[in-house]
């Protein structure tokens, strides 16, 4: 029989509980983390043996949002779940940042974490359960993890900071940020914010980093109760002997390399000193010592570590000359590219983008299918990172982890200072492709895309650029660095990625490499940011300072009108039928929606106006007077049907074919013949009567019938007229109408067919012939 450790507290005004021992007793540590109704199983494997040339520490992380957690079946045609959603993409990078520097340096064996959401509760944060059920199963797994992980997400409503804000506290919130660290530092930091002071913020990191100590004591219970004997202590790859030896050597070659500003220079050095060093420990008789590929080049990185930050923290000399706070060369452009929307491109230093943007309608915007249920998003940025920006020639596979990261870090950025939907009713896409890399390529993408938009004429609250900080630290030194090279993101202690506008910062991401940082750093470190971001935003306003006034010319031109809910189905018609017509015709899109607001998107004023011109003719009651181009439906003996819009159908007597008397209506009329009609009556069923009868001038002037009746049926046609009326077999309604049998019977037989051809309010008329009256409530143009 199995023993269950269960360990509960009250967190946040709800209660969290860790149970284990019970599920999945075959890991190396397994946890069930459970808040309100939310469940997660959390599991830790490490592999029992080294494997043989391992240079790295191989951990993988997944977490998976199981469809029947919330109830659902997934969609698609296997009905299973398959490829990580982006959303568990990210949740899995979130686990993984705070976790992977508390490892011993010497363990390279794999090792996984599994985080399942078995039963979901939108009232609490799922992605904040999963670092903390991954650190526990970590903790009581007995693998050299060396410190216990929390986490906690806080929120900014009215100037109070609150601890996990559900997901509707969050739309009120001015930020969204998830904090992760030890019970002495902070490990990792990922925020969205609506342009909060550095004051802010700091204080938002350090009411995280508080709130969750309680759940690190928790932990460090459950393991004294529940935790496995913690495997042999690891041995250095390599001696410190060695090390010293390569260093003595080697150390005024790696330091010239090093004062080559060229990156791809810079390393070509490295490697004819790396083969220097394996020809040196090849011969056992003159080092007394055989070193493994894996030996060396750790020993090699340890030394360039060591000469690196030395230089920095003694000598306060960077790579490339910098001083700590400066900024390397910044040089921007913008509508490079000349059939897109918008583009730009940045470049600082030897990290350059091309950023593209482009408009779309409501029809482009992405489907998205959670446990919360399915939604839609308008702005979307795609970053990408090609093998060329770095020099090299691997395979070009769809997007990492890495780059949906990078994207989403932007895309919170810039997110914030988008306008709504009401105020530019645009899909927005973004795409930054990076053409050269050494460090900040996703700070490159905030500013490019910031520089993109406005150029495409999207009306941003205000231009946003983004810094890349790092950290050299020795025990109480450290020296913070602005905008950091590749080399002082792989060799420092910090990567802390701060995005902003002049009034605030918008977004927020670090990730630390050693134990932690203290709140001191941290502050010093956006200090820094915030002087670095105003010299960048400063540098991109040379290019361009506000939004352009109106878009390009290759991006669509929408109008935004409302026609009465009633008519919404006349304008779809019978499976789509009449819409789907109307885009085909003018090659416009076409969007609905249910409080009868339409939404209509086309390059070029031609096809907007004709796709806008049918749509309000189809939405308005038919009236007196007006005239269309029409098509033949069906031919009868008595008259004939014609479409004279989309979904529209009148009836035309033989009588008002032509001013003469015509013997066969056969000669005159065939299906499919395209005419000229004007509505000359509605019957009591709001039924058009048209006429090909047409007095253009008279119609231009007076707009009225040629007797000033309602109708123009009722007109005098003179004693001839009503002896050939006779002849042919009509007789005269009520009202004074002339019909036939045959024409009435058809004319019910429409009738019945269409349900919704009831009077209704009329709306006022238009001015012309095609361009016809709404009844719109409001009309928004977004023009060139």
């Amino acid at each position: 029989m199995f023993e269950e450790v269960i360990e509960t507290i009250e967190w946040g005004g709800a209660e969290l509980t860790l149970k284990t021992g019970k599920i999945a007793r075959q890991s190396d540590g397994a946890v069930v983390v459970t808040m309100g109704d939310a469940v997660l199983l959390c599991t830790a494997v490490s592999a029992k043996f080294d494997k043989e040339g391992m240079d790295f520490f191989p951990l993988t992380v997944h977490y998976r949002e199981m469809a029947f957690a919330a109830g659902k079946i997934p969609g698609g045609f296997f009905k299973r779940e398959g490829r990580p959603s982006e959303r568990e993409i990210l949740v899995s990078r979130l686990i993984d940042r705070p976790i992977r520097p508390l490892f011993h340096p010497s363990f390279f064996r794999e090792t996984q974490v599994i985080c399942t959401v078995m039963s979901y509760d939108e009232a609490y944060p799922s992605e904040i359960l999963a670092i903390i059920g991954a650190s526990a199963a970590l903790a009581i797994s007995g693998v050299p993890y060396q410190e216990i992980v929390a986490a906690a997400k806080v929120g900014y409503i009215d100037g109070e900071y609150i601890l996990n804000p559900s997901p509707n506290m969050l739309l009120q919130s001015k930020l969204d940020l998830v904090v992760a660290g030890t019970e002495s530092s902070v490990m990792m930091v990922e925020s969205e914010a609506k342009e909060l002071s550095e004051k802010e913020m700091l204080a938002a990191v350090e009411f995280g980093h508080k709130s969750f100590q309680p759940v690190v004591k928790m932990i460090e219970k459950l393991v004294k109760k529940a935790g496995k004997e913690k495997w042999p202590e690891l041995a250095p790859i390599v001696s410190s002997d060695i090390i010293n030896k390569i260093e003595k050597k080697y150390k005024k070659d790696i330091e010239k390399a090093y004062s080559f500003k060229d990156k791809l220079v810079r390393y070509s050095m490295f490697d004819e000193i790396r083969e220097s060093i394996e020809k040196d420990f090849s011969d056992v008789k003159l080092t007394s010592v055989e070193l493994t590929p894996l030996q060396i080049n750790t020993a090699f990185e340890d030394v360039k570590y060591r000469i690196l930050r030395g230089d920095i923290l003694e000598k306060k000399i960077r790579i490339d000359g910098r001083k700590s706070t400066d900024i390397r060369p910044i040089e921007t452009e913008i509508s490079i590219l000349p059939r897109t929307h918008g583009s730009s491109l940045f470049t600082r230093g030897e990290t350059q983008a091309v950023v593209v943007t482009t408009l779309g309608t409501g029809q482009d915007e992405q489907m998205i299918d959670s446990l919360d249920g399915d939604s839609k998003e308008r702005f979307m940025l795609h970053y990408i990172f090609p093998p060329y920006s770095v020099g090299e020639a691997t395979p070009f596979r769809a997007p990492g982890r890495r780059e949906i990261g990078h994207g989403k870090l932007a895309w919170r950025a810039l997110s914030g200072v988008l306008p709504s939907k009401e105020e530019f009713p645009y899909t927005v896409r973004v795409v930054s492709e990076v053409t050269e890399s050494n460090g900040s390529s996703s700070m490159a993408t905030i500013c490019g895309a910031s520089l993109a938009m406005m150029d495409a004429g999207v009306p941003l609250k205000a231009p946003v650029a983004g810094i890349a900080m790092g950290l050299i630290k020795e025990g109480k030194d450290f020296v913070v660095l602005s905008d950091i090279l590749g080399d002082e993101d792989h060799l420092g202690d910090m990567d802390f990625k701060v995005a902003g506008t002049e009034q605030g910062i918008t977004a927020l991401q670090m990730d630390i490499k050693i134990s932690g940082i203290t709140i001191a750093i941290m502050k010093q470190a956006l200090e820094q940011a915030n002087d670095g971001r105003m010299h960048i935003l400063n540098r991109m306003s040379g290019s361009i300072t506000a939004h352009r006034s109106t878009v390009s010319k290759n991006a669509p031109m929408i109008v935004s009108f409302k026609i009465e809910k009633d008519k919404i189905r006349e304008v779809i018609g019978s499976g789509g039928k009449v819409i789907k017509e109307i885009c085909e015709i003018t090659g416009a899109k076409i969007d609905i929606t249910d409080d009868g607001t339409v939404q209509v998107a086309a390059v070029g004023s031609e096809k907007l106006n004709d796709a806008v011109s049918r749509i309000k003719a189809i939405a308005m009651d038919p009236e007196f007077g007006q005239v269309f181009e029409g098509t033949v439906a069906k031919v009868l003996d008595s008259g004939a049907f014609v479409n004279y819009l989309p979904g529209k159908d009148g009836f035309i007597h033989i009588s008002e074919i032509a001013d003469e008397r015509i013997e066969s209506i056969y000669d005159r009329l065939s299906e499919g013949q395209k005419i000229t009609v004007k509505i000359i009556g509605i019957d009591q069923k709001g039924k058009a009567k048209l006429s090909m009868r047409l007095d253009f001038d008279h119609v231009a002037k007076n707009d009225k019938p040629r007797d000033d009746k309602p109708f123009r049926d009722n007109r005098d046609r003179g004693e001839r007229s009503n002896r050939d009326d006779k002849k042919a077999g009509f007789s005269k309604d009520k009202d004074g109408n002339s019909s036939s049998k045959e024409s009435n019977r058809e004319d019910k037989a429409a009738d019945s067919s269409d349900k919704s051809s009831s009077r209704r309010r009329k709306s006022p008329k238009s001015e012309g012939n095609s361009e016809q009256a709404s009844g719109t409530v409001s009309e928004r143009k977004y023009f060139r």
